[in-house]
């Protein structure tokens, strides 16, 4: 039975790929749209700056000009600067200065370079005839309230020119309009002349480029569109070609498939059969493993017993030679036997409480039991102790005595012994100064972790996990590999934890993870 996606393949490809591409045309087209315009602001932007810049060039170079011509005046007048004033407030009156143009020269004679009231002679305005020859005050505001004199007096004190930006009165004109004018100090006269622009002129001829520029980018926005629309028409008509072919292509595939359904069909009526007898030799496999996990760790116990037994049978053979020699010297009465009998007995029985350890090691217990966890850590390194000790090993334990665990305890001491017979074998054959292993504990909200430390120089197999494969071993000899690889699958199968190694310092850390209750 077909479904209605596969019976209109084709026409679901076109019609996908139709909503795809034109949804990316319709982001690119918003986007370009978006991001010309940003950048068209920031064209105006900079546009503006720099033509107000120019102006204010301009302005300078217009009073530079006029400053000039009368400096050229002062040098060819018979000294009478009276009359070279009177030359030069014609002159500034008739520069630049039509009707309908809104740019004119002024100056003031300063009386008052400090400023104040009355700290200057108005003696040139065209706009302003009626100040013409009155004292005019820095204390004086424009329409916003700014003190314009005051502000140009400021800088021409400093640098002896000044750009003020005020409100005035444009000629001809009842309307107050924003004046940007440019202030320069003529020492010659004590003057200081001016010559301003109305930024409405400025903003004008901004307005006419500012058009010019939307003209030209509604023209390129709306070529680009076309040609968006243009890119999205073809690629839909190669679409309902591709989507022709991909169906004859289909059809070819489908009439294969059918023949091979039937051999899949074979071959997984077998598959299943093979999986499942894959799964029962792994787990046989596994099981072997655990078998001779077990038979090597006892063998291990069985080495470790011998050196737990081989300092008291010493002492044992002293007391029986001991009372022997006594014996021949007929020196040996009751007391010095009953004293010897008694030592003797301490000693068996310190053998015979070796023997109760290492059986109730082995006992296979099914169930979860609470146990003490540093109680079980001193029981396993007890059974080490021989060996230990033997090879000058010192072992530091650092477990609060107050965790207790729920857990399987014999699998746990399993693991416990595989990795500190192994720090110990390390030890051993490197040989070590000083040769420790430090245990301790710590946890947070969820994890209990226990750390088994050595100081054997590290681990140098690399990928470092490579220890916890089965066969796979760094020792060089009698090595089987099957120690690590048992206590992975213990801890992290059987008791749900993790178990984990790095490289760290001096030596190896294995980590013992395990979930609270």
């Amino acid at each position: 039975m077909k479904y209605r996606i596969e019976e209109n393949l084709s026409k679901t490809i076109i019609y996908t790929f139709i909503i795809i591409m034109s949804s990316m045309i319709f982001a690119i087209s918003y986007f370009y749209i978006q991001n010309t315009y940003d950048n068209f602001d920031e064209e105006m932007k900079t546009f503006v700056e720099e033509y107000y810049n120019e102006e204010k060039k301009a302005l300078k170079k217009e009073i530079n000009t006029v400053l000039d011509i009368m400096n050229y005046v002062v040098a060819k007048s018979d000294n009478n600067l009276e009359r070279t004033k009177e030359d030069a407030i014609r002159l500034l009156n008739n520069i630049n200065f039509e009707t309908k143009k809104s740019n004119y020269f002024f100056a003031y004679e300063i009386l008052n370079m400090q400023g104040g009231d009355d700290f200057a002679l108005m003696v040139v305005n065209p706009n302003r005839p009626d100040l013409r020859g009155k004292l005019i005050s820095t204390n004086e505001k424009d329409f916003e309230g700014k003190k314009f004199r005051e502000e140009f007096m400021i800088d021409i004190n400093k640098s002896g020119e000044s750009y003020t930006r005020y409100s005035y009165k444009k000629p001809d004109e009842k309307e107050i309009q924003y004046k940007l004018s440019y202030f320069k100090y003529y020492e010659p006269f004590n003057w200081v002349i001016a010559l301003g622009i109305y930024t409405d002129d400025i903003e004008g001829k901004i307005a006419v480029k500012k058009l010019q520029l939307e003209e030209k980018i509604k023209k390129q926005i709306y070529q680009n569109l076309v040609l968006f629309i243009l890119f999205l028409a073809i690629a839909i008509f190669v679409s309902i070609i591709i989507s022709h072919k991909i169906d004859e292509i289909l059809q070819k595939y489908e009439e294969k498939v059918k023949k091979y359904s039937k051999e899949l069909e074979l071959l997984n009526q077998g598959l299943e059969e093979k999986i499942r007898k894959e799964i029962e030799k792994s787990r046989e496999n596994e099981e072997i493993l655990i078998q001779k996990s077990k038979f090597i760790s006892l063998g291990e116990m069985i080495s470790n017993i011998a050196h737990q037994w081989r300092q008291p049978l010493s002492e044992l053979s002293s007391i029986l030679m001991f009372i022997k020699l006594k014996y021949d010297f007929n020196a040996l009465d009751k007391d010095l036997m009953d004293k010897k009998s008694s030592e003797a007995t301490k000693v068996i029985e310190y053998m015979s409480n070796t023997i109760d350890d290492f059986r109730n090691f082995f006992i296979p217990k099914k169930d979860k039991e609470n146990f003490n966890l540093e109680a079980s850590i001193n029981s396993v390194v007890n059974i080490l102790s021989s060996a230990f000790s033997s090879n000058h090993i010192k072992v530091d334990i650092n477990i609060d005595n107050k965790i207790f665990l729920n857990s399987y305890l014999n699998e746990f001491q399993q693991v416990i012994l595989n990795i500190l017979t192994n720090a110990k074998d390390i030890l051993v054959e490197k040989n070590i100064e000083n040769p420790l292993i430090k245990i301790y504990s710590n946890e947070n909200s969820e994890y209990l972790f226990l750390h088994i430390e050595d100081n054997a120089k590290g681990i140098l197999a690399k990928p470092i996990y490579k220890i916890f494969e089965p066969y796979f071993t760094t020792k060089a000899s009698n090595g089987t590999g099957i120690g690590l690889y048992m206590s992975k699958i213990i801890i992290e199968k059987n008791m749900k934890g993790k178990l984990k190694v790095e490289n760290k310092n001096e030596g190896a850390i294995f980590t013992i993870a395990l979930l609270k209750d």
